[in-house]
């Protein structure tokens, strides 16, 4: 092959790597997963759809995919599945999260989702970040549901931004603690790593692109 057709050959290798989507749909990897894309729609704690997702789909390195498709088969034994509210998370959503942090004005979804904290603060008390693990496509945000069934009674609701929504707040009810243990178990031998101040936060262990952060939109 002659040097330019090498050239050419070796290009357009590159553009199909570059074209093809790091993620795949964890609806089609894990069996029977319910998705509810939270910032796909209006009910989340901004009141609206945010930047970057143009489908209510989860999306997740395939890596993620295959750990959360075994935590699902081990609660399944149990009774129970899951949901997930977020995965993959694009820059753009993250910066659509500060640029709303910012603005004192807007709190119309104060009293669903953070009654007892001043806007103000959620960066200081961790609830919004500048860079979001989401953003490297390993992260989920999930919740237990019974098999055929509803949501299980976690204590607090996705995305109460309170100290109640720490794994292991307190002032639990037994059925509370016991909930969230069970899906922190099945989680952490899935290969999760979870997050101390939400109790439905967790992150991939040997993540694939730990340095990554991807602004490709959710469609």
């Amino acid at each position: 092959m002659r040097r330019p057709a090498i050239v050419a050959a070796l290009l357009a290798s590159c553009l199909r790597v570059y074209a093809e989507s790091p993620f795949v749909d964890a609806a089609s990897v894990v069996p029977g997963l319910t998705v509810e894309m939270r910032y796909a729609g209006a009910h989340n704690f901004v009141g609206r759809r945010i930047a970057g997702y143009e489908a209510p789909r989860c999306l997740l390195t395939p890596k993620a995919a295959r750990a959360l498709a075994a935590a699902q088969a081990d609660l399944a034994s149990r009774g129970y599945g899951l949901k997930v509210f977020d995965c993959y998370r694009p820059t753009r959503a993250v910066a659509d999260f500060v640029a709303w942090a910012s603005d004192p004005a807007d709190t119309r979804m104060k009293a669903a989702f953070y009654p007892a904290i001043d806007k103000r603060d959620l960066f200081r008390l961790g609830y919004i970040a500048e860079r979001s693990a989401h953003s490297r496509g390993s992260t989920v945000d999930l919740t237990l549901v019974r098999l055929g069934g509803n949501e299980v009674d976690m204590g607090t609701p996705f995305d109460w931004f309170g100290p109640e929504s720490a794994p292991g707040w307190h002032k639990l009810a037994p059925a509370q603690s016991t909930a969230r243990g069970v899906l922190r178990a099945a989680m952490i031998r899935a290969g999760f790593q979870p997050y101390a101040q939400e109790w439905w936060h967790f992150t991939l262990r040997g993540e694939p692109h730990p340095a990554t952060a991807f602004d490709l939109p959710v469609r």
